[in-house]
């Protein structure tokens, strides 16, 4: 598989070459020049599949032959050895908890297949690498964990300060060794910026090579279609497809479920669930594509007024009716945040994280009125990462899992910074 940049004027590259490099040298992302189709076969019989299995036959084509065939299963191996189970909810609408790996987000899946493909790659190097993220707060600490004292690499995050939950804070400031965390006094948008003006730095790169971790990479892109795939392995009723809705932010998630889908996974329908951060919703109500300062809310892993990957989505379907036959996308306040999660915890017994709620706000409110139609919300990280907005909701304390808590006692170390790319710059020269 070659991939080439939405600027269509950089070089096609192999896998590894866009991975290393995560942005083209026009500044685009990297798209791959086809999309493999799934073999009919595995989805007639995806249920004697092992989760791996389907992984590595879906992520494959993507890595063509730049990782040997033993490296590549064995990558995929260590990335889907958590559960990720679909769970019931109510008679139209079931979860898929993907918050079962290590740092209890989604975001897992990607970092572990990124880091170790390129731990992989940094044998062949002798010059290190330097990881640069930005973080609206799980991302951070999904790499900081995948990442952790693999050779060759170091890992710089950026955060906005007081803008992530505390948990999601300690996990991505407490590691030490080879992960570097920023804490930077402004918004996710502020910190993402800083990080693309990083990489527009041509000087900057002759000093220090640099690399993304954020989904514009294609190697933390393309694996998260292996949710989608493991929703269909447990989809009961295979005639009747499902509506999925996806939380979003940046779009990388609901961007790797639209890919899939492309490949002839059968969802039916995709809902992009936004909170106040309203870019998308809005395009789809004007035809306008019109960023946006990020605003605050309780689900904060989505406050991102500018996502990267919307350039992928409409490379993919070409034109804006086409991505409306498969795609929505609604705003959800905090106020119907809150209200959804309470009520779903009352009623169903099971506890929604802020992002989970909007998502399900979104897929109830699409579903009214449709009674043989029936939805998957993706429940992307654990109650716990946001116990401090949940608790005063619910009224009641939610269970911390004793790694956390462990984790909670430990001592927060971040570099604070203005939001100001020429100090990042400098930081990055002076870390070297």
């Amino acid at each position: 598989m070659l991939y080439y940049s939405l600027n269509k004027t950089a070089p096609i590259e192999d896998f590894k070459t866009a991975t290393i490099a995560g942005q083209a040298p026009d500044k685009g992302l990297y798209f791959p020049q086809s999309i493999p189709q799934v073999s009919q076969k595995m989805l007639d019989d995806i249920e004697n599949y092992s989760n791996a299995a389907i992984a590595y036959d879906v992520i494959k084509p993507f890595v063509g032959d730049v990782i040997p065939e033993d490296v590549l299963k064995n990558i995929v191996e260590e990335t889907v050895n958590f559960n990720i189970p679909l769970v019931q909810l109510s008679d139209s609408i079931y979860s898929l908890e993907l918050f079962h790996g290590p740092t209890l987000a989604f975001k897992d899946v990607g970092a572990r297949f990124m880091s170790r493909c390129l731990g992989y790659f940094a044998k062949e190097k002798t010059e290190k690498i330097v990881v640069l993220v930005a973080t609206s707060g799980d991302t951070g600490g999904a790499v900081a964990n995948g990442f952790y004292d693999v050779p060759g690499i170091e890992v710089v995050i950026l955060y906005p300060s007081g803008k992530v939950s505390s948990v999601q804070e300690k996990q991505l400031t407490t590691l030490g060794k080879n992960i570097h965390a920023i804490e930077v006094n402004g918004s996710f948008d502020d910190c993402q910026k800083m990080v693309k003006e990083t990489f527009m730095d041509e000087a900057l790169k002759k000093k220090v090579f640099l690399t993304s971790a954020n989904s514009i990479n294609v190697a933390r892109w393309l694996p998260q279609q292996f949710y989608y795939y493991f929703l269909w392995k447990q989809w009961q009723d295979k005639n009747n497809h499902p509506t999925t809705a996806v939380p979003s932010g940046n779009l990388g998630n609901i961007c790797a479920g639209l890919l899939a889908q492309k490949a002839g996974l059968p969802i039916k329908h995709f809902i992009a669930a936004c909170n106040a951060n309203d870019t998308v919703p809005e395009f789809f109500n004007t035809g306008i594509y019109k960023p946006k300062p990020a605003l605050a809310t309780i689900s904060n892993a989505m406050d991102v007024g500018n996502p990267s990957n919307f350039v992928r989505i409409l490379e993919m379907f070409g034109s804006e009716n086409a991505l409306k036959n498969s795609l929505s996308s609604v705003s959800i306040t905090d106020e119907a945040t809150a209200e959804t999660l309470l009520k779903v915890f009352k009623q169903n017994n099971y506890l929604l994280d802020p992002h989970g709620a909007v998502a399900y706000t979104a897929l109830q409110t699409y579903l009214a009125g449709k009674p043989t139609e029936k939805g998957v919300i993706l429940e992307t990280a654990h109650p716990v990462k946001f116990y401090d907005v949940i608790e005063p909701i619910i009224k009641e304390p939610v269970p911390i899992p004793a790694a956390i808590a462990a984790q909670l006692q430990l001592e927060k170390n971040s570099f604070k910074m203005e939001a100001d790319g020429r100090k990042l710059r400098e930081w990055l020269v002076g870390m070297g």
